[in-house]
């Protein structure tokens, strides 16, 4: 059984630290990326509830071509930047001369500038990692049945309050009572350091025969990760991973914290609900995973396809690598409300793909611009994903007639039937509130004799507009709401005790949960 830990990540890193120094005959001792780079910390939304979620894209990747067991033909290197992964396992990592400036070059040209990695020292045909986000630890576990490479991990700091372990590994060729050797090991290493709240994902070149052998057994039986189907397949239905497609030799393996956030793979116009084995000789239109060739898997001494699997992980916002769409495609403006009859709404923006399936459409629900007593952190405004699809909304805005007051960070995702609700402060969000955020810039400074609040997406097209007269903020703490509740179109807003209570902020009109 994995260590479990109720600490926090720091604390539960000192554990971890000592736990290693146990280990330290077996396993490499823990230490900050010797050949990696750290990327800027991406931003967190509030950490309260699960309305707001984050993409991860995993890929496993033994993707070498050519005749050097390396990266520089550019077949597998133009395969992952035309899927955009956000944490790759890569096997056989090797590029140019190997020099770390070699090494971060291909990075940066694959992935980017801003992705952070960790590679396997002093190996034939190294493991490793690369990842949208900062490495905060990484190392090698002693694979003792191989010479030429170990098992490769990270702890990465995704978005959110836990921590996401990957371990990139390449089992051996020679048997399948071998690879449960080393699948035995892999799984002492994991039960011993990796704390049993944070999430993990093995992935890469298994080299199994079927998805039935020992090795996956023993992780499966363990604990350590799901293995049952459905697996990841090509449009053609074909879940097997070898040149030939006849075996599964490549594998995406998380644990049962992760393995519920699963979600379809979507590239362009095509879904996989299971995952992606990605053949470029088969994926059609081979355009939408540009600049991939048609011809990159069909590549001398390209053996393997890579493995695809997306995870919608709740509490955060993080980068989605190009697998969400740009932000909302507008709504109409709103019209002023004057004296007594109240505000109307704008008709609701259809936000970018960013999770799930189906479209998603995104309001401004709810809104309180006079605040219980006088202090203004209170004030909110409920903005709500209607749609059926889930909504990126990186690099949002939310203005009053003033000034923009809330960013929301890049790659900042809202799932479908959610909320997220815009106080004036963070320190005012009340306790048992979902899915709520204090404005980026500290304030949301609503007018109560009228003000207009104007939802934009990333590239400034509205999304969603509110204007509204002092008839709905002249009751102290009760807000607007739409009426009805959650209807898109130029719908009216009124008071809420006209509807009952004085506010929902985060739940429905009547008090229930989304």
């Amino acid at each position: 059984m994995r260590l479990t830990s109720s600490l926090s990540k720091r604390c539960a890193w000192v554990r971890l630290q000592l736990l290693v120094s146990a280990l330290a005959m077996a396993a490499c001792v823990a230490e900050a990326p010797l050949d990696g780079e750290v990327g800027p910390e991406a931003d967190i939304l509030g950490e309260r509830s699960d309305a707001l979620s984050t993409r991860v894209r995993l890929m496993a990747a033994n993707l070498t071509s050519g005749t050097n067991q390396s990266y520089d033909p550019g077949h597998g290197r133009r395969i992952m930047q035309g899927v955009k992964p956000d944490i790759v396992m890569l096997q056989e990592f090797n590029y140019g001369s190997n020099s770390t400036s070699d090494i971060r070059a291909f990075v940066d040209l694959a992935f980017g500038t801003g992705f952070s990695y960790y590679r396997e020292a002093g190996a034939q045909i190294p493991n490793g990692i690369v990842s949208r986000w900062p490495i905060v630890a990484s190392g090698e576990w002693d694979d003792s049945s191989v010479s030429n490479r170990d098992f490769a991990w990270a702890r990465i700091d995704i978005p959110g309050p836990v921590d996401l372990w990957a371990v990139s590994v390449h089992l051996l060729t020679s048997s399948a009572g071998a690879r449960n050797t080393e699948a035995t090991q892999l799984a002492s290493f994991i039960d011993a350091v990796v704390p049993d709240g944070d999430y993990l994902v093995i992935g890469g070149d298994f080299n199994t025969s079927v998805r039935s052998e020992s090795c996956i057994a023993t992780l499966n039986n363990e604990g350590v990760v799901v293995t049952s189907s459905p697996y990841p397949a090509d449009a053609s239905g074909n879940t097997n991973t070898n040149a030939g497609r006849t075996k599964p030799y490549d594998w995406v393996l998380v644990d049962g914290d992760l393995d519920p956030f699963e979600t379809a793979v979507t590239i362009g116009g095509s879904s996989f609900t299971n995952g992606l084995v990605v053949d470029t000789r088969v994926y059609s239109p081979i355009t939408a995973i540009s600049p991939a060739l048609s011809a990159d898997s069909g590549a001398s001494n390209m053996q393997h396809m890579g493995v695809v699997r997306d995870f919608l992980i709740p509490d955060g916002a993080g980068g989605t690598g190009g697998t969400g769409g740009t932000g909302g495609t507008g709504g109409t403006g709103g019209t002023g409300g004057t004296g007594g009859t109240g505000g109307t709404g704008g008709t609701g923006g259809t936000g970018g793909s960013g999770g799930g399936t189906g479209t998603a459409t995104v309001i401004i629900n709810e809104v309180l611009a006079n605040e219980p007593g006088s202090n203004t952190d209170g004030e909110f405004v409920e903005i709500v994903n209607i749609g059926m699809g889930s909504a990126a909304i990186g690099g949002w805005t939310l203005a009053d007639s003033s000034a923009t007051r809330h960013a929301f960070p890049a790659g900042a995702s809202l799932a479908p039937m959610t909320a997220v609700v815009v106080y004036g402060s963070s320190a005012a969000v009340p306790g048992g509130v979902s899915g709520a955020v204090g404005a980026s810039t500290g304030a949301l400074s609503l007018g109560n004799s009228g003000d207009t609040i104007t939802l934009r997406s990333a590239s400034g097209t509205t999304v969603d507009t509110v204007t509204y007269g002092s008839a709905l903020a002249n009751t102290d703490g009760v807000s607007m709401n739409r009426s009805p509740d959650l209807s898109a179109g130029a719908s009216s807003f009124v008071l809420h005790s006209t509807l009952g209570g004085s506010s929902s902020p985060g739940k429905r009109v009547n008090g229930t949960a989304f």
